[in-house]
């Protein structure tokens, strides 16, 4: 990191040494709660993504021959570094991308975790033995690494999300290039600097930091990475994908979601406002497991109505970096007038906006990207904020007339990532868990947030069908090699 005009400037991280764009071109990173300058990021070419592939070439059959142990060792390391960087790390994010300074304390906590996680994973089978038909032969699985891993991250969890990629890919024997979020770069740069001072040799991970076209679907394209792993929304996901399709090479992809909580009559409506305020609204809605859909059923409906009312209206709209504060910025200026706009198309739909989906009057506020937190009634399942992903503060009403009408709402979306009921019947949540549509189900719990150490992915449109996290994550970032052995 070097600094010009006390502002800091970053570079990429390739072949275990920091270097600048190719062409020297860079952009600023900009704080939404006041749209000021947190730091300068490189704006890399292909240029910059073959040098980091050919690196990591280079790199990958010395680590592939590191033992698991060995490998996690580095990893455990990477993660005690992390740790005593918690704060810092978790101002950036702050000040980077909006959310508050507690969550993102808390998500590079989480990565903390994940990385000791996987560290552990270096100790694990990663085969069997089968019956022979032959009494001479042994007969077992082992698992090869692809090779290099390209890794396209998202702005929305800066730490969280890249070390569930980057961890597993490190700990099977692959090598990785990784490809944050301009938006939230500096953050990387801090993640990436654990990394490096954990002490992973040359070339076995780099960041390049630059736009989707030109990085992203490079890395989809390029013949030097075997494996893609993203996480976005659904229109680059399919580019990617097709991208990586094209050439041979495996994807994965995280995408979408438009997640409902169904709210049963008997539900103890107090917990399921709780559980809707804080899956919808903490993030400040941007979340592919964030709350989207609130399906009421009509017995329950005008109390929990007005107990969410009542909730929201406490919710306080500010800096993250405030310690009072609730709801941060959105991330960033695009995000900012995409909710907005949605808001617009709901009104314009029919539905009634009961609360919010302004720009706060507090004159402290005013160079920020805030909104406050809406809440649409009147919804039809047809309409746009309704079908689409918002990624955004709006939770849209809808009244069902009984738990079964609920389920089919709940499903009638082209989504399938997450999904929650509340309800104290043991038979409706039997029901429920079989009969939605959704990679995580939830039962008197919030929509977002997932165990490290389970499966994590989604249905339909929401992804690939593949899963990342747990011991799930083998199966993407390794393949399966069948030996039979005969003296």
């Amino acid at each position: 990191m070097n600094a010009t005009n006390d502002i800091p400037v970053y570079a990429n991280y390739i072949g275990g040494a920091w270097v600048a764009a190719a062409g020297g071109a860079t952009v600023p990173s900009v704080n939404p709660a006041n749209r000021s300058v947190v730091g300068v990021v490189p704006a890399s070419t292909r240029a910059d993504l073959d040098r980091a592939v050919e690196a990591a070439n280079e790199a990958r059959r010395a680590w592939r021959k590191l033992t698991g142990a060995q490998r996690g060792t580095l990893l455990f390391k990477a993660a005690d570094l992390m740790e005593r960087r918690l704060d810092e790390i978790g101002e950036t994010m702050t000040r980077e991308m909006g959310k508050t300074f507690a969550e993102a304390k808390g998500e590079t906590a989480r990565g903390v975790a994940i990385l000791r996680y996987y560290a552990g994973e270096g100790m694990r089978k990663t085969g069997d033995v089968i019956p022979a038909t032959d009494a001479e032969a042994l007969l077992y699985t082992t698992r090869a690494p692809l090779g290099v891993v390209g890794a396209i991250t998202p702005w929305n969890f800066p730490v969280a999300i890249p070390i569930w990629k980057l961890a597993p890919a490190l700990i099977y024997g692959n090598c990785v290039v990784w490809k944050p979020a301009t938006d939230t770069a500096v953050t990387a740069a801090k993640v990436m600097e654990c990394f490096h001072e954990a002490g992973f040799p040359a070339g076995t991970i780099q960041m390049v930091v630059g736009g989707g076209r030109e990085i992203g679907q490079g890395m989809a394209e390029h013949p030097g990475i075997h494996g893609i792993t993203f996480t976005g929304s659904n229109a680059v996901g399919k580019q990617v994908g097709a991208a990586a399709f094209a050439r041979g090479a495996k994807y994965q992809l995280e995408m979408g979601g438009k997640n409902p909580i169904v709210v049963a009559a008997d539900a103890d409506l107090d917990l399921a406002v709780e559980a809707t305020i804080s899956g919808g609204l903490r993030s400040t809605g941007q979340k592919c497991t964030a709350t989207s859909r609130v399906i009421v059923v009509k017995d329950a409906y005008d109390a929990f109505r007005a107990k969410l009312l009542d909730k929201i209206a406490t919710l306080k709209v500010g800096d993250g970096m405030q310690p009072d504060t609730w709801l941060g910025p959105c991330a960033n200026e695009s995000q900012y007038d995409t909710v907005l706009s949605y808001i617009r198309q709901g009104v314009e739909e029919g539905a009634q906006l009961v609360f919010g989906g302004t720009k706060p009057t507090d004159e402290a506020l005013k160079d920020g990207f805030y909104v406050t937190p809406a809440v649409f009634e009147g919804v039809t399942s047809r309409m746009k904020i309704a079908q689409e992903e918002i990624f955004g503060p709006v939770l849209a009403l809808l009244r069902a007339e009984s738990l079964e009408e609920a389920i089919e709402l709940a499903n009638d979306v082209d989504y399938g990532l997450s999904a929650s009921l509340y309800t104290k019947n043991i038979g409706q949540a039997l029901a429920f868990v079989q009969e939605i549509d959704a990679g995580l189900v939830r039962v008197n719990a919030e929509t977002a947030g997932v165990e490290l150490q389970a499966p994590f992915g989604g249905m339909k449109q929401s992804s690939s069908h593949s899963r990342e996290q747990g011991q799930a994550a083998i199966e993407f970032y390794t393949s399966v090699k069948t030996v039979f052995l005969k003296p």
